[in-house]
């Protein structure tokens, strides 16, 4: 029997395209999209979709009982540099609406959650090379607030009440099927359409700002492998550390002029060099690798290739 599955944020640049890879994977009437607004055209068309506030606990329960949903993938939330201007506001929705999908796997309305958490749990004193599952976190900001406070509650509630939570902590995504929706590392999409429109990109983020970055390919096929992986293969429940690629503007602009020769970048930090700062530059994923076999499939290169020949296209 076909497994039913709720997206709430489908219309945010992940869920956009987890959309639509479960649609192809499990049938589009399998795959329920949720959003507080309505999506692009093309998602609404692909599928049965519920305007659904993720804050209401009763709404999503209202859709799991008249879908009978098994399996929910919580992508709403308010990103990094969004997050900073409307603290409170993130807090709710990112807590929230957990806490939401939480009781309803304690109370066996749904089966298994995923829930995504982000780089945004390390602080400024994190170790910035190589950083550990285990390490210091003491973010600094609403969203990696938010972040490791979930990262815990998912831990308890697996380790309490049993709920099957999975996490993964998703660095920068680059992708060319969806807009970036107000985080830090959204320069690394926005420069690649500069790059075709304009030939010059000015970047929010200085010269040498090394990040962890990821292809959104791979963070999709992470997200679908780490929910179809044998319970016992999840050792870890709070969430677990995901690694591609790292590099700077300047890197992705070395790697743009290979294609577009007379491509040029400047510099104008802004707010969120403060926020970036706080992150580690790159990540040790060696758990994720061991227990359920991640392995990327993109770097940067391969990345700028594909992102110039879709947006061109």
């Amino acid at each position: 029997m076909q497994k039913s599955i709720l997206i709430i944020g489908a219309c945010g640049q992940i869920g956009t395209e987890l959309t639509y890879a479960l649609r192809e994977k499990h049938g589009a009437d399998s795959v329920i999209a949720s959003d507080i607004r309505e999506g692009n055209t093309d998602l609404m068309a692909s599928g049965p979709f519920e305007l659904l506030d993720a804050t209401n606990y009763e709404a999503i329960e209202d859709v799991v009982m008249h879908y009978e949903i098994e399996e929910v993938y919580l992508m709403a939330a308010m990103l990094s540099a969004t997050a900073e201007k409307f603290p409170m506001r993130a807090w709710n929705l990112n807590m929230n609406s957990l806490f939401n999908v939480l009781n309803l796997a304690k109370e066996k309305k749904i089966n298994k959650i995923f829930w995504p958490s982000s780089i945004a749990v390390f602080g400024p004193n994190t170790p910035k090379e190589n950083t550990l599952q285990n390490t210091i976190m003491e973010p600094s900001t609403v969203y990696g607030i938010s972040k490791q406070s979930g990262e815990r509650w998912c831990e308890y509630y697996f380790n309490k009440y049993g709920v099957d939570v999975r996490s993964i902590r998703y660095p920068g995504l680059i992708s060319w099927k969806t807009q970036p929706g107000g985080g830090t590392t959204d320069y690394a999409v926005e420069i690649y359409h500069e790059a075709l429109n304009n030939k010059k990109y000015t970047c929010f983020l200085e010269e040498g700002t090394t990040l962890p970055m990821m292809f959104m390919d791979d963070a999709i096929r992470a997200t679908i492998s780490i929910m179809e992986n044998d319970s016992e293969n999840i050792k870890i429940r709070s969430s677990y550390n995901l690694s591609a690629m790292s590099f700077d503007p300047s890197e992705i602009a070395i790697s743009i002029k290979n294609h577009i020769s007379d491509f040029e970048i400047s510099y104008e930090p802004d707010s969120r060099q403060s926020i970036a700062d706080s992150w580690p530059k790159s990540i040790n994923d060696a758990e994720a690798q061991k227990d359920w076999g991640w392995k990327p499939e993109f770097d940067l290169e391969k990345t700028t290739k594909t992102m110039l020949e879709n947006l061109k296209a």
